[in-house]
């Protein structure tokens, strides 16, 4: 059965509901929580068998990754190969609603994340709870808590009729406090020789352009 547990944003992070969370994790299990942009529905990202779980209770195509979000940016950025512009982004944006996709460290690499193997995408986010819970537990693979290609679910109630025992610990936002947006972060992709907006977010291109010193590719 599954565990409902209401947090403040406002408040210190419950340590009783961050550890029920990160053991969930620990075990292969997938837990929601709330980030500054939207819900995210998450797994452990070195458990296959945790993220193909995540794929079919979100009915989302492999063919689309699973991001990866970590406490700080010294974490996210390991996640990844090496690049200055990604440090630039990092330490402007970061913590903050951006998602930067990068060529895989060797840490990632052996990750399932979808059928692209070669990159993975990663954010810090600028939430108290979802930290709490990285802090506690380390990277997390983490998508928006909906249905593939339906908008982003903002209540209690709609989160456990979507994904019911899919999800093993709920870590929601009490009903007097405001619960997450229904706009998931701007995506970057560096993989290439100039950057480019693969989602529009939050975080606009012109503001990715102004960072880096340089044009970016698509808009926000």
């Amino acid at each position: 059965m599954s565990l409902v547990l209401h947090v403040d944003p406002g408040a210190e992070p419950d340590p009783g509901a961050v550890r029920a969370t990160a053991g969930a994790l620990e075990r292969g299990a997938l837990v929601v929580f709330p980030t500054e942009t939207v819900y995210g529905i998450g797994a452990r990202p070195d458990d296959r068998a945790a993220t193909e779980r995540l794929f079919a209770a979100k009915r989302r195509p492999p063919g689309l990754n699973l991001p990866v979000l970590a406490a700080s940016p010294g974490e996210a950025l390991e996640l990844g190969a090496p690049d200055p512009r990604a440090e630039a982004l990092a330490r402007a944006l970061w913590p903050g609603p951006l998602t930067v996709v990068l060529r895989r460290s060797a840490r990632s690499a052996p990750w399932y994340l979808g059928e692209r193997e070669d990159t993975v995408g990663v954010r810090v986010p600028d939430h108290p709870v979802a930290l709490a819970v990285l802090r506690a537990f380390g990277p997390v693979a983490t998508t928006s808590a909906n249905l593939s290609g339906l908008p982003p679910l903002r209540s209690e109630d709609d989160l456990r009729a979507t994904f019911g025992e899919a999800v093993e610990v709920y870590l929601v936002v009490a009903p007097s406090a405001m619960p997450p947006g229904e706009r998931p972060s701007t995506v970057v992709d560096l993989t290439g020789d100039r950057p480019r907006v693969l989602r529009s977010g939050p975080i606009p291109a012109e503001r990715i352009a102004e960072v880096l010193g340089q044009p970016v590719e698509g808009s926000g």
